[in-house]
Parts: C-alpha cells; structure tokens; sequence
C-alpha cells in the first residue's frame, strides 16, 4: 500500500544506519507493520483475526517441533510414544494438550477470517490474489491437520486415514493406485505414518511461506475495510502501529485467555474419546467422525448415497472438494461493485443463510447417519452449492445496494453523530 504521505524510514542511530544500508530489516518491518504502513482507519475487531491466525500457527510450529523430538513414527510405538509424551516428558502434557488445542483455535480464527472476507467482500478487486492466496493457506491447513489427526495412532486415527484415504480408491482407472501410493501400502502402517509424519512436519513451514505472499500481496492494494470503500486521503488512514498493533493486542490477550482455559480446565473437549484407544484394525468404532473442523465437507462427502451415471462414493469425493475450490473462483461468481454487506441487504441475509447452513453440515458430519440426519444433509449440501452458484449471481445482478458514504473518513463521522452527503453505490 503505497501512499505519497506515508512516512519514510529514516534510521538516527550510525549501527541502524549502517544495517539499513546493508540488510534493510528495520525499514521492511517499519513499512510492513510500522507507521510507514497506512491502514483504513475504520478497521474493527474482525480484523485482529488474521493476526491471531499468525500467532497461532507460530504456537503450533513451536509445539510441534518440540514433540517431533519425542514421538515415534512407528505403528508398533507411535501410540505408546505420545503416553511416554504425556506422562514422562517434562511440560510433555502441556506441549501436546497446547499442540492439539492450538490446532483447533488456528482452524477456528482462520474460519472467522474467511467468514470476515464473505461479509465484507475482501475477495473483489483488487485483492483477488490475496483471497486465491488464502485459499491455498487453508487446503495446506486442511492437509496438515489431516496428517496430524494420524499421528496418534488411535482408534479414530487409524480409521480416519483408513476411510479418508479410502474414497480416493472411487477414482476410475487411477483411484486404488493413487490410494496405495499415499498409504505406501493397503492398509495404513508403519509407511503410511511416516509419510503423514514427515509431510505434517514440513508442511506448516510452507505454509509460513504462502503466507509471506498472503501479506505481500494484500500490501499492494491495501488493506479493505468496513465499508468497502478505497481510501482516498491521509484523513482515511492511521499507521498501523501504533494504533492496530495495541488493538491486536487486545485480541490476542483475550484469544490466549481462551486457549489457557482450553488446555488447562477442558483440554479433551474437542478431542474423540475413541482416540485414546490404541488403533486395531480389527474392531471398527461405532461411529467414524474426523475433527469437528472437517465437519461440514465430511457431510458433504456423505451426502450422495445413490449411483448416479458415476458412483456415490465418487460424487461425494467430487461434491467435497468442489466445495472447496468453490472458494477459488468467488471473486468472479459475485459481481456486484459494492463490497460491504453493510450496503447489501439482500447478500447479508443469503450470507447469514449461508453462515446457518455450514453449521448445519456441522451437525450432520458428526451425527449418526440415520435417513433423518443424511436427507438434511443432503438439503444442506444442495443449498451450499446453490448458494455460490445460483443465488450469488443473481444477487450480484438484481439487487439494489443502499448508497456508499464518499469515504472512510465520513462514515466514521456519520457514526459518531457527523453528517454529510452520500453518493450512490452505483456512481
């Protein structure tokens, strides 16, 4: 974001004058998150969440290279090494609990940020590449916290990889071998575990690196806002620090505080109880379930229960990460030249819809598939495609936005009791 009246770095001290002739550190941070770098000055606390998402990546590469130290990427001992983990590692409990805990808080605030980026339309122009760019941050996510369910060697573990990795088989022609080559056999073992280790282990640092272009590319345009209108002077920016650096603050505080009373008063909460049970392959569980995070796809998955010119189980494989890939092509299904849902009475209300039919895939990703639960599934599904497919062009096409303010500046004003003129969403 490169604004005339941005301030420039200028270093007082000879060492940081040197540095910055030679490595210039101090000026890329200064103009990355210092007062060099302006930001609408209306952003509100769903914009701390990207920064929480950075912070909790951070704890889960810390933790999780820790516990690499310790834990065993073998079927016969890969459970007994996460007890040896618990009981005889020193902080051992803590680090796991915080490992496992922190997953869950990274997938949470990086749902609450995509949820930001639909509400406020953070994936139009032009900050197409930064949405194209998160999208891949969350399929990496998505992948390592797969892997990393394994790692455990559970019940739910084991049978996890075993039915996950068991719809790839659906593909024709090519589906078994692409099955056997994840797994390095045909069951998951001792290959399949240090597969899934070794790619659980590199892949949150190349998601560290996605999300260096993640930033990079969301400092070209700038940051959106709350009003989805652009800044068009120095009155609509702030620096960044000090102002959004004590903001975040704030959030991360109280997001740790959560995350404290996770991993001490309830630290198995979102865990599945059949997990710590050592895997068998030979008693299947009742009821198999991934993390609650993989929720809403896995009712998907599950949804199609009758062949149809293809199989059932490869249309749920297709209707899965169709659902994802949605996500890829968004900035180009929604039109409309207002961003805001403030100004979109019509998206906001399918948006809220939409936000009520996830949790509803929620429900049916975990709950016993009886004819009750997969026909709501299935009614969900179908609304979930419906709604980037069909009913977000039309709304991008027949609604009729209520009038944008002229700037950042006035609608900050307007809200603390300023008047002044508006122009039309459309002008």
């Amino acid at each position: 974001m490169s604004f005339s009246w941005a301030k420039n770095y200028e270093p007082k001290q000879p060492l940081m004058r040197w540095l910055d002739e030679k490595l210039p550190l101090p000026r890329l941070a200064y103009n990355a998150i210092g007062a060099g770098y302006p930001v609408p000055r209306n952003l509100n606390y769903f914009w701390n969440f990207g920064v929480l998402a950075g912070l909790f990546l951070v704890i889960q590469i810390v933790t999780g290279v820790t516990l690499a130290m310790h834990y065993a990427a073998n079927s016969g001992i890969a459970f007994g090494s996460v007890e040896h983990i618990m009981r005889d590692v020193n902080a051992g409990w803590f680090l796991r609990y915080a490992h496992a805990n922190g997953a869950s808080m990274f997938l949470l605030v990086v749902y609450v940020h995509i949820a930001r980026g639909l509400y406020y339309g953070s994936y139009k122009a032009p900050r197409e590449m930064v949405w194209l760019l998160g999208v891949v941050i969350f399929l990496l996510m998505m992948a390592t916290a797969f892997m990393g369910y394994v790692l455990p060697w559970g019940q739910m573990s084991f049978w996890g990889a075993q039915v996950i990795t068991g719809f790839f088989s659906a593909i024709p022609l090519v589906g078994e071998s692409i099955r056997v080559w994840l797994l390095g056999g045909f069951a998951p073992d001792d290959a399949a575990l240090n597969r899934f280790f070794s790619l659980h282990y590199l892949l949150p640092f190349v998601i560290a690196g996605v999300i260096i272009l993640h930033i990079w590319a969301l400092h070209i345009p700038g940051s959106n806002n709350p009003t989805g209108v652009d800044v068009k002077s120095e009155q609509d920016t702030v620096p960044f620090h000090p102002y959004y650096t004590a903001k975040d603050a704030v959030g991360i505080g109280a997001f740790l505080l959560i995350f404290a009373a996770l991993i001490f008063f309830s630290p198995n909460l979102l865990g599945h109880p059949d997990n710590y049970i050592e895997a068998n392959p030979l008693s299947t569980p009742a009821h198999i379930v991934p993390e609650w995070y993989f929720l809403p796809f896995y009712a998907i998955l599950k949804s199609f229960t009758a062949d149809f010119i293809l199989p059932a189980k490869l249309w749920g494989v297709l209707a899965m990460f169709g659902s994802i890939l949605l996500l890829f092509f968004l900035p180009w299904l929604d039109s409309s030249p207002v961003r805001s849902a403030n100004f979109r009475p019509r998206y906001r209300m399918f948006l809220i819809i939409l936000l009520l039919d996830v949790l509803v895939l929620g429900y049916v990703g975990g709950a016993e598939p009886i004819a009750r639960n997969v026909i709501l599934g299935q009614i969900a599904s179908m609304y979930y495609f419906a709604h980037f497919l069909v009913i977000l062009p039309w709304v991008a096409r027949s609604e009729r936005p209520r009038p944008l303010p002229n700037s950042i500046t006035e609608a900050v004003l307007a809200k603390h009791g300023g008047t002044a003129p508006a122009k039309t969403a459309m002008a």
